[in-house]
């Protein structure tokens, strides 16, 4: 009976649940074992993920803060070297004021007035008949090197030297183109009139009231790539008939022209434009040139003393500097807007 009693306990001994029997302990196996369950979340890993999403929000924020622009006065010096460049580049390549000093294109153009000069007409078309020409002296009329095409680098650096008042810009004049290279150029004829390939002008809309065409006798054919030219007050105008002696007889190098004077724009009450007198818009004028010398054929009167040649003096470079800034404005607002629109978006 003990021998049976203690078979039975052993029995129950094997039956008895152990500790990891216990209900509460198996579930707890499962639980942790299963993966079809969630993990149950770490309460300090949910601390670092909720620092995390703040610090890249917050990144995300000041990346969304707008840059601050670019100070005016830290711009305002590209402005002004802009404005400097195009201010040079307007006067030497495109227009340029000039002022009147003397009498010897009156009344088209009195003393003090203001003219513009179109510099860039004469690349888009030739020399006219009747044109108001702005041109340098030098080596025709007056002693000096002739006048020679420069390159583009050479014209700016005079044009900005000029500005400031140093270089030598020549010996600038103003005169109204009559003959062309191979025109024939006479006075006078039977009513007294200037002729050009024969042809009378009625030059009464543009002389001097009461002056004659010409108080000189000349007769010449103007040589190639040269131009004749003359004042609008003919008694007092230091022209092209008072240089018969010089190189070319007195014409003037087509290369020597800085331009065209198209303009009036001072004072106020001169404002006009000038536009070719009519008499030369005359189809016969573009006839075969006659024949002729090249030089005077008789000077039977010479030109009275004190002539007057129209010498220019470049205006101020207030002109050129408003034109310039007015089109730095627009070019440093223009690159400021593309260097914005060109920065990574945060």
């Amino acid at each position: 009976m003990s021998g049976a009693g203690r078979a039975d306990s052993a029995e129950s001994k094997d039956e008895a649940p152990g500790p990891a029997d216990e209900p509460g302990a198996a579930a707890s196996v499962d639980e942790a074992s299963s993966p079809d369950k969630p993990d149950k979340p770490d309460k300090t890993d949910g601390k670092a993920e909720g620092a995390a999403g703040a610090g890249s929000g917050g990144a995300r924020q000041a990346a969304r803060r707008p840059r601050r622009k670019r100070s005016f006065w830290r711009e305002f010096p590209i402005l002004v070297v802009v404005a400097l460049l195009l201010a040079v580049v307007i006067k030497t390549y495109a227009i340029q004021a000039f002022f009147i000093p003397s009498g010897s294109m009156e009344n088209t153009l009195e003393i003090n007035d203001r003219v513009l000069v179109n510099k860039l007409v004469y690349d888009v078309r030739g020399i006219h008949r009747g044109d108001i020409v702005v041109f340098n002296g030098d080596g025709s009329w007056d002693p000096g090197p002739v006048p020679v095409d420069k390159n583009f680098l050479s014209k700016f650096a005079d044009g900005f030297s000029s500005m400031f008042g140093f270089g030598h810009p020549g010996d600038i004049l103003i005169k109204r183109v009559i003959g062309l290279p191979g025109d024939h150029v006479a006075c006078c004829d039977a009513q007294g009139r200037v002729t050009v390939n024969g042809v009378p002008l009625s030059e009464k809309s543009y002389l001097y009231p009461g002056d004659l065409p010409s108080e000189s006798r000349f007769s010449i054919t103007v040589p190639p790539r040269q131009l004749w030219v003359m004042g609008d007050h003919r008694l007092i105008s230091d022209d092209s008939r008072d240089h018969l002696g010089e190189p070319g007889g007195g014409a003037i190098p087509q290369n020597a022209v800085v331009g065209r004077a198209f303009v009036i724009i001072w004072p106020p009450s001169r404002w006009r434009f000038l536009p070719i007198p009519a008499t030369f818009e005359q189809p016969r004028l573009n006839a075969a040139a006659g024949p002729g010398t090249g030089t005077n054929d008789a000077a039977a009167n010479q030109l009275p003393a004190g002539l007057l040649s129209a010498r220019l003096e470049p205006s101020s470079p207030a002109l050129p500097l408003t034109l310039g800034f007015a089109a730095a404005v627009p070019i440093t607002w223009l690159q400021r807007r593309i260097r914005t629109r060109r920065r990574p978006p945060p």
